[in-house]
């Protein structure tokens, strides 16, 4: 019965496996199938969502490589969740974007202008700088002042470009109420300055910064030098965890937390405390659009015209670091660090002027 079985299912399907003994003693016969491939011509539209997707795929409008965040030329250190994506070995390794808030989430504008070589490019980016609404606070936060009384340690201005630490020695009161701070340098010398020219001795803690503040930065280069400036950025993503400081003398420079002094009695229009100038005019500017900055897009390598010692002179991109290029100019050699939205630049004040134009044309239509 067992043989006759067997021989059945085997004239069924037609194919005989290796024969095996079984356990209760009778032999038999192992089945096998046969695999048969059908193949099926899809639909171009099908194959095309089947495709893994390119890099500019990895990427919402507001996160593309081309955006004001791409910075291709630096490694993240540490957890590259930190960051939109990471460079390693040569690869893109792609992180997928997180949600954003409702301000975030409007799409990037690009402006392209044609070049003296008749070339058009596109070099003006502007989108949401930040992901979550404290990385893109710009009105200062409703805390208590911190007091400022005698014997205490602060930063005073000494010279327009130079603060040094000192101790406050008396607290005068003029005739129309306004305090002045006597304070003594440690580096000899005394003076007698308003609110807005001393700045805590301390570290401030984050919930206090805000874009638009002002603040003092201790020197890299010496540390009994501080420069003042506006703060210009928080942490984020798009600046690998930094704060972005426009120093007086429109230099910008990212730097970490200790770095950073709150001023103490700042002013309430922070502009009235920079001297009349292009700077200042570019801070207005920035704080305007904030947090949809105006930035340029430039690669490595890439040359074009910049203002140094007030004339446009040739240079060359060295390094892109966030909202940040480093140049070295043709003729001097010189090596600079200006921010990618800043009014030297021939390409940023071009487009300003050709946006300025537009607006004006539109205001005339009405």
């Amino acid at each position: 019965m067992a043989e006759k079985m067997s021989e059945s299912a085997t004239s069924k399907n037609g194919v005989l496996g290796k024969k095996i003994k079984l356990e209760n003693g009778y032999d038999s016969y192992g089945l096998t199938k046969e695999a048969v491939v059908v193949l099926t011509r899809l639909p171009d539209c099908k194959i095309s969502t089947l495709r893994p997707p390119t890099p500019q795929q990895f990427y919402s409008e507001d996160e593309s490589p081309s955006s004001s965040e791409s910075d291709m030329q630096w490694e993240p250190e540490g957890d590259s969740s930190d960051s939109d994506f990471s460079l390693s070995n040569n690869k893109l390794n792609a992180v997928k974007p997180t949600k954003t808030d409702a301000a975030a989430q409007a799409g990037p504008s690009t402006s392209t202008i044609r070049t003296a070589n008749d070339e058009t490019t596109p070099v003006i980016i502007s989108s949401a700088f930040a992901h979550c609404s404290h990385e893109t606070r710009n009105v200062r936060p409703d805390l208590p002042e911190e007091e400022v009384k005698v014997d205490m340690m602060v930063l005073a201005r000494k010279r327009q470009m130079r603060w040094q630490r000192g101790k406050i020695i008396e607290i005068i009161r003029k005739e129309d109420g306004r305090l002045k701070y006597k304070v003594c340098f440690e580096e000899k010398g005394k003076s007698l300055v308003s609110g807005h020219h001393i700045a805590f001795d301390h570290t401030p803690k984050l919930e206090q910064l805000y874009v638009g503040a002002r603040v003092v930065v201790r020197s890299q280069d010496n540390k009994f030098k501080f420069c003042p400036g506006i703060l210009a950025e928080l942490p984020s993503r798009k600046n690998r965890l930094r704060f972005l400081v426009f120093i007086d003398d429109h230099t910008p420079v990212y730097v970490g937390l200790p770095m950073l002094h709150l001023v103490c009695r700042p002013l309430d229009n922070v502009l009235e405390d920079l001297p009349d100038g292009p700077h200042a005019c570019f801070i207005k500017h920035y704080l305007k659009h904030w947090p949809y900055p105006h930035l340029t897009q430039y690669k490595v390598g890439q040359v074009f015209n910049a203002e140094l010692n007030e004339v446009q002179e040739r240079c060359e991109v060295q390094v892109v670091d966030c909202s940040l290029i480093q140049v070295v100019f043709q003729n001097t050699q010189q090596r600079e660090w200006i921010h990618r939205g800043s009014l030297r630049l021939e390409h940023m004040t071009r487009f300003l002027k050709m946006k300025e134009e537009e607006e004006n044309m539109d205001s005339d239509s009405e």
